[in-house]
């Protein structure tokens, strides 16, 4: 409850729309639409787990898609229903990732896990996440999954803006192996690939890529804000020849795991 009550009051002071609209925003709704596109099939039945004010939701109805979509902060369903428009095949529930009883077994063709993962602290939760996402994907279907990563945190918020002694005190910092962790009162749960990987193990699934859905864009935030539209769309092609370089996608700040759920 504890948890719900601060990301209810996080998001409710907090303008994600205008986040993934933003020139810096924007390269990791781009990059991750791109990936969503790749996967993409006419016909395809979508969900959206934890679809905040349903930014990628939207754009897939209004492609054509029929999309359903769950959102557990009252404040960002509001903004949702606010913003659909009248022709979109687009159903909306308020409900948690953890228990999706409102969703019958397999019925989607992908499945976006692209909020939840963020406030998840323990591995039992994010296990339950991904079973319930699981259970109602088809099999053959697409699971994509995005987490906030620990050592893009580690370089920008503990080292670049002075919080390291914030992090040791609360004890959020092994100094021997750096290996940061998180609770319900930093809002954001940070991983490293393995912590992921530890999340699949055992689950009837295929990883087919892990990208880095903004890189080394937050790290440069204010150059890449004043970029004109040329330099900023060879930045993007750039961006893209990096995303998936597995010695790189690690310091981004957020990742997208993209799975393909066992079709046998």
């Amino acid at each position: 409850m504890e948890t719900f009550e601060a990301l209810n009051e996080d998001y409710s002071n907090y303008d994600e729309e205008s986040r993934l609209l933003s020139r810096v925003g924007s390269v990791e709704f781009l990059t991750t639409v791109k990936y969503i596109e790749k996967y993409l099939k006419e016909g395809m039945r979508i969900l959206e787990i934890g679809a905040a004010t349903g930014r990628y939701s939207h754009y897939l109805a209004r492609k054509g898609y029929c999309v359903d979509a769950v959102e557990l902060i009252p404040h960002n369903i509001e903004i949702f229903k606010r913003n659909t428009e009248p022709d979109e095949d687009i159903r909306i529930f308020q409900g948690n990732a953890l228990d999706l009883n409102m969703l019958d077994n397999e019925q989607y063709d992908m499945v976006l896990l692209l909020g939840p993962m963020y406030h998840l602290y323990t591995l039992q939760d994010q296990r339950q996440a991904m079973k319930e996402a699981l259970r109602v994907l088809k099999k053959g279907g697409i699971l994509m999954s995005a987490y906030c990563m620990a050592d893009a945190t580690m370089i920008q918020y503990a080292f670049g803006r002075g919080m390291l002694g914030h992090v040791i005190e609360k004890g959020l910092l092994d100094t021997e192996t750096f290996a940061v962790s998180s609770d319900p009162s930093e809002l954001f749960n940070i991983v490293r690939i393995e912590q992921i990987d530890a999340v699949n193990n055992g689950f009837p699934v295929v990883r087919l890529c892990f990208v880095g859905t903004d890189m080394y864009t937050m790290y440069h935030r204010d150059m890449i804000n004043q970029m004109d539209d040329d330099t900023f769309a060879l930045y993007l092609k750039y961006h893209f020849f990096l995303c998936e370089r597995k010695d790189l996608v690690g310091l981004s700040n957020h990742t997208l795991d993209i799975l393909l759920k066992d079709p046998s």
